[in-house]
């Protein structure tokens, strides 16, 4: 009895022969080329000391992320054309991490639009670092003044607790304490978080201790939302390795999910 191969058992054979002969350099551009990398950009405005920080707080964050399979990592600043992000970059950019301090009004108004879009309708995610609950795109996303009852520098640590062990933020992450010069006090007056991943306790240097949330989610739109409140720009908060491990979690679970 006669066997009819079609175009596709012919296709097959191919394909099973060229792998057998260990596959070839088209096939393997052409395979790297299909699968699009995800994108990660971290943006912040140049202030931190550099002899904490000597490439900024996005170096440090970025480096940190390396990591991660299967993510491009992008830093962004304020001094850059288009303040870092242009729209080619903004429009692929699948996570956003942003850290401010002295710099928020310099931020133009345009490009919080174009980000608070980018969040709400387009689901890329948005990540804020400790002194940007003031940042403009991290205002106009919560929708409340962003303020906490105090800040003092008068804290030597901060004890870092998991609230939340079954968050994917919290993956990998036992309690861990962390060098901290700087307090935030609660109330936040934001939205009540989706979930409070962390919370933490500042040990004050007259013996005293502040306790507060550290790390908090929402969902913004489409987009994923995750504040971090640790990372003074005088202590070297994202060069710990736990801070780290919280980074890579929160970028993956802040990535919008692809069909």
């Amino acid at each position: 009895m006669k066997r009819c191969i079609g175009l596709s058992c012919l296709f097959a054979m191919l394909l099973t022969a060229i792998l057998a002969l260990g596959g070839c350099a088209t096939c393997d551009t052409c395979c790297k080329t299909c699968v699009k990398e995800k994108c990660v950009v971290v943006w912040s405005e140049g202030t931190a000391p550099k002899r904490i920080y000597p490439n900024d707080i996005n170096a440090a964050v970025a480096e940190g992320l390396k990591s991660l399979k299967g993510w491009e990592v992008v830093t962004a600043d304020i001094s850059q054309p288009d303040q870092g992000l242009p729209d080619e970059l903004l429009n692929r950019a699948d996570v956003l991490i942003w850290w401010g301090h002295k710099k928020h009004d310099f931020v133009n108004d345009a490009l919080v639009v174009k980000i608070e879009k980018r969040v709400k309708e387009g689901g890329m995610g948005f990540i804020s670092l400790h002194s940007s609950h003031f940042a403009k795109p991290n205002k106009v996303l919560m929708g409340t003044a962003c303020s906490w009852g105090d800040y003092k520098k008068d804290s030597t640590t901060l004890d870092v607790t998991v609230k939340d062990p079954a968050h994917p933020i919290a993956k990998g992450i036992k309690n861990f304490t962390i060098k901290h010069s700087e307090r935030y006090s609660e109330p936040y007056a934001v939205n009540e978080p989706q979930a409070v991943v962390f919370e933490g306790v500042h040990k004050l240097k007259g013996g005293g201790e502040d306790p507060s949330r550290i790390g908090m989610c929402w969902q913004v739109g489409r987009g994923k939302f995750f504040y971090f409140q640790a990372g003074h720009e005088t202590d070297p908060v994202f060069f710990d390795e736990n801070v780290r491990q919280i980074m890579r979690n929160a970028v993956e679970w802040a990535a919008p999910d692809k069909p």
